[in-house]
């Protein structure tokens, strides 16, 4: 099982319109982020985490054209609003529709905004097979376990993945680590985490809770990502403890 983040960045991106890069070098391509995304992928099964509005160039970059299911963590802007590109997906899968899972809230959400997507209209098919996402689900050969996290006002998904003996945790927009998620991320062979910036944020983690969360669930590795123009890529990767480091654009992982 492995992965390839496909965007690593916060709802912003790097650098920020304006060519805003903040304290990231641009010298570094490693420091240009797209809004966050990830690929979860066996020999014979792909699920993608969210569709980021950079989704066509994320695909493009990965040369990914199709997968078996889509999860959606939560319905934010950053995590949701490619989703009319799922539409060429279909087109490329013989236009059977894709799969796709949200938890109750996120996904009637999904459904206000896309109704045309989900249930099609004169002349235009359905894109999305939308579907509840449960607590468990078995997709392929990859078994997804789920758990609410608090986010502000909602919650988002936070998802544990478990094939071939390997575990993959995927952690993204949340502001308090609870019992329940405890459980779901520990022991996992690879973590991927939202680690926004240094300072505090209402909605998001900072840099310290995370490696202290890290410390604590023991993951053998830990990969940051949801990162903002304040977290340089090189100052990062040189001062972050063993075992743990800043995700970039097109980094593929094997847990």
């Amino acid at each position: 099982m492995k992965i390839r983040i496909l965007g690593s960045g916060t709802s912003s991106g790097v650098p920020r319109i304006g060519n805003d890069w903040g304290a990231c070098d641009p010298a570094n391509p490693r420091n240009r982020r797209t809004r966050a995304s990830m690929l979860v992928s066996t020999a014979t099964t792909r699920i993608l985490i969210d569709t980021s509005p950079d989704m066509r160039e994320q695909l493009l970059a990965a040369d990914i054209s199709d997968f078996d299911a889509v999860i959606w963590t939560h319905d934010h802007a950053d995590h949701c609003h490619g989703l009319d590109d799922l539409r060429q997906v279909m087109h490329a899968r013989g236009g059977e529709p894709v799969r796709g899972l949200a938890r109750n809230f996120a996904r009637e959400q999904l459904q206000l905004r896309f109704a045309y997507a989900f249930h099609g209209r004169p002349n235009y098919r359905a894109t999305i097979a939308l579907e509840p996402l449960p607590d468990r689900i078995q997709i392929g050969d990859i078994h997804v376990t789920v758990e609410d996290q608090p986010h502000g006002g909602i919650s988002s998904a936070g998802l544990r993945f478990d094939s071939n003996d390997k575990s993959i945790g995927y952690a993204t927009d949340f502001n308090r680590m609870t019992k329940d998620m405890r459980k779901l991320y520990a022991g996992l062979d690879l973590w991927v985490v939202d680690a926004l910036r240094r300072a505090p944020h209402p909605t998001h983690p900072n840099l310290d809770s995370v490696l202290e969360w890290a410390g604590e669930l023991a993951p053998r590795h830990t990969v940051l990502v949801h990162m903002d123009n304040s977290m340089d890529y090189a100052e990062l990767a040189a001062t972050l403890p063993r075992g743990v480091e800043p995700g970039y654009d097109g980094m593929e992982i094997e847990a």
